[in-house]
């Protein structure tokens, strides 16, 4: 009898672009693997790849009475499913997913932490708010699997669990996908062709939803200058639009900024190594994130980064190794920067080799799937069920 096991994230767009090999890895593995979320476009490549979904709806804001719904849908789901193990990711099902598993008698209830929600801008209420939470949230928890190490510490800190509790788990990308040693000629030139980008001028690429806090509109602004020192640069912003965000942008905010001429706005795209092999720089001034894997993408196409001085930003990008890391909100040094690399290109070079030893090194998913294993057997052996497993 294999182990059942269920993946939950708010919407099916975390499954298949942040989960979905390590759900397939699990698969392989042995266990028997159901993702759960909102119901969306993503579900049928969740489910040509061979992993169920059962749809739930959730929010990804603070909606108390449709939270309650989607917890008690949660339960009911959890009940008749009879999962061995729960696994939770983001912080909506980080809190409703593992309530909802202790509720319907799950025996193992695992949470991976993202990065937290709260800092240390918010304003001081929400910021409780938001920890209390993640207390009560680990409360359930057998175990927390940390992206980050920063955000270890800050768990311990601020009392949301104890170190026992938590481990490191780091994050991960495919590094057979992102190698440009596998790029097809074609395909790119066909991609430069598709987005009107020139071959002789500089590309400047950012990767992330179309939100303030990815730093979007710090970018607009630090790029007055880029162009002023480097007259042609390109910028491509690949990317949805997040409509269920209050800071929610669209492509016509270029316009408000004078750069609409300068600016390419792609949308989600699938052909995202071949996208990265067109910049010459990548950016992301972001305000929060856990362990961001766009920067460990661009770093396995020896594309250098330049991205802001936060907790998770520190542990893709090295200063001066594989990018640069600039001050939070800082738009004069955002675009010293981009302006110093772009106008060093041997540098930016050698940074970028660097970037790809460091993903070799550092950013292969297949270290984070063989801990979440690891720590599946360790959880199903202390439980008294490892002849349960695959």
């Amino acid at each position: 009898m294999s182990v059942r096991v269920a993946h939950i994230t708010t919407i099916d767009l975390s499954l298949r672009y942040l989960l979905l090999n390590q759900l397939r890895s699990l698969q392989a593995a042995g266990y028997e693997v159901t993702g759960i979320s909102t119901p969306g476009p993503d579900v049928p490549a969740l489910n040509a790849a061979g992993i169920r979904h059962i749809p739930v709806a959730m929010t990804r804001n603070f909606t108390p009475s449709t939270d309650l719904t989607s917890l008690l849908r949660l339960v009911r789901v959890m009940r008749r499913e009879r999962f061995t193990i729960v696994h939770t990711h983001n912080p909506k099902p980080g809190l409703l997913g593992q309530l909802a598993a202790r509720m319907a008698g799950v025996p193992i209830v695992v949470n991976t932490l993202h990065g937290f929600y709260f800092h240390d801008r918010m304003a001081p209420a929400w910021r409780k708010f938001y920890i209390t939470t993640e207390k009560i949230a680990a409360r359930c928890s057998d175990l927390i699997l940390s992206q980050n190490n920063e955000d270890i510490q800050t768990a311990v800190r601020e009392g949301i669990c104890s170190p026992t509790q938590i481990k490191p788990l780091g994050n991960g990308i495919d590094l057979q996908r992102f190698d440009r040693r596998r790029l097809d000629p074609q395909v790119l030139a066909h991609l430069r062709t598709r987005f009107s980008l020139c071959a002789d001028r500089p590309v400047v690429g950012f990767v992330g939803r179309l939100v303030a806090e990815k730093g979007i509109l710090e970018l607009l602004q630090a790029a007055q200058p880029v162009l002023a020192a480097i007259p042609g640069v390109q910028f491509l912003v690949i990317g949805p639009i997040d409509t269920d965000k209050a800071d929610s942008l669209t492509p016509a905010i270029a316009q408000t900024y004078g750069m609409a001429e300068a600016f390419t706005f792609t949308g989600m795209q699938q052909e995202m190594p071949a996208l990265y092999a067109l910049m010459d720089l990548f950016v992301l001034p972001s305000h929060r994130e856990g362990f961001p894997r766009s920067p460990m993408e661009a770093s396995a196409m020896s594309v250098p980064s330049v991205v802001t001085d936060i907790r998770g930003c520190r542990e893709a990008v090295e200063h001066n190794r594989n990018g640069l890391r600039v001050p939070l909100k800082d738009v004069q040094a955002l675009a010293q920067a981009m302006i110093e690399l772009l106008m060093n290109p041997a540098r930016a070079r050698q940074m970028g080799e660097a970037g790809r030893q460091m993903a070799e090194q550092r950013f292969d998913e297949e270290l984070v799937f063989a801990k979440v294993k690891a720590e599946y057997a360790r959880l199903l052996m202390a439980k008294g069920m490892a002849q349960d497993a695959g």
